[in-house]
């Protein structure tokens, strides 16, 4: 009997650890795809032009507004039991992140220090991995945290609103607030895959990390564009 439990124990770590395999090896894909569908949105003037032109006032609050309702319908799909749907949703996330993100790219490519993209870019990357292991290597479970990352998020869409509305700059601070509210959202949505996700849910879970490692980079890269 003992030995059928530990088999039974066996095979399920084993399964997990897949997942995880999985999972992570979706979100490198992830990021992979993000830096192919950025660089040929640069490429387009057009588009840059368009895009620097959202960036005032009610416009970036109607850009925001249409980036939440794709990104929403997008990790919905994420989470549906057809794969091909799964797939699509990760794909329109991604593409979604690559077009919120042309104006601050652009302007970081341009007017500022030419390694300020490698650094932000190292940094995020070493924290995601760094947060990623503490949530699961330790026996802590961080889903105590959903109330604290939600309220944090309602806080800071005020801010970006009254900011947007207003005109007044959030300045470092606020960065560097958004930096601690991603880095608990990567530590709880890494929980969730070792307590909540089943082991045939990797992409759904990959949307997921994919979203928490581009909300840390965005407000590392502005903490970096600051310093210029």
């Amino acid at each position: 009997m003992a030995q059928t439990q530990d088999l039974f124990i066996g095979v399920e770590e084993s399964e997990r650890a897949i997942f995880y395999k999985k999972t992570y090896t979706h979100v490198a894909l992830a990021i992979l795809l993000f830096v192919v569908v950025e660089y040929f949105l640069l490429q387009s003037e057009t588009i840059v032009n368009f895009m620097l032109s959202l960036t005032q006032g009610y416009l970036w609050l109607l850009l925001l507004g249409g980036f939440w309702l794709a990104t929403n319908f997008a990790e919905n799909l994420a989470h549906k039991l057809d794969r091909n749907q799964q797939y699509i949703g990760l794909f329109v996330y991604v593409v979604a992140e690559a077009i919120i993100f042309v104006p601050i790219l652009y302007i970081a490519i341009n007017f500022s220090s030419p390694d300020v993209l490698q650094q932000a870019g190292m940094v995020t990357l070493f924290l995601f991995v760094g947060l990623s292991a503490v949530a699961l290597l330790s026996k802590t479970d961080f889903s105590f945290l959903k109330s604290a990352i939600t309220i944090g998020f309602f806080i800071a869409l005020g801010l970006i609103v009254a900011g947007s509305l207003f005109g007044f700059n959030l300045g470092l601070w606020f960065s560097v607030g958004m930096v601690v509210l991603a880095a608990g959202t990567i530590l709880y949505q890494t929980s969730k895959l070792k307590y909540e996700y089943q082991t045939d849910q990797y992409v759904g879970a990959a949307v997921g990390l994919f979203a928490s490692f581009m909300i840390l980079f965005w407000y590392i890269l502005r903490i970096f564009m600051s310093r210029d």
